[in-house]
């Protein structure tokens, strides 16, 4: 049984060959990533400052609509409760349907 011997050689220079484009490949596509990774946090910052003011406008008019609310409530007492009224019998119709 004889062997026959394999070069390493042929595979060492292949790896190191490889591994020498990948690293020039990284090299290279480094600046183009930081760039794009940049834009990326500065889009979800704008965004997230965006949503915030949006949040702060819906709290802002729901706040509003409340008080306009229970000023017509405490204004119209008879008739917020006529509407009540109105409104639970309508529901209870659906709910035993």
């Amino acid at each position: 049984m004889s062997q026959t011997p394999v070069s390493t050689d042929l595979g060492a220079s292949t790896s190191d060959r490889l591994a020498s484009m990948a690293h020039e490949t990284i090299e290279r596509v480094k600046p183009k990533a930081n760039r794009a990774e940049l834009q990326v946090r500065d889009a979800a910052a704008k965004t997230a400052d965006s949503v915030k003011q949006l949040q702060e406008q819906a709290v802002d008019a729901a706040g509003e609509g409340l008080s306009k609310a229970r000023s017509y409530m405490t204004a119209n007492p008879l008739t917020t409760a006529g509407i009540a009224f109105a409104a639970g019998a309508l529901l209870g119709a659906l709910i035993r349907r």
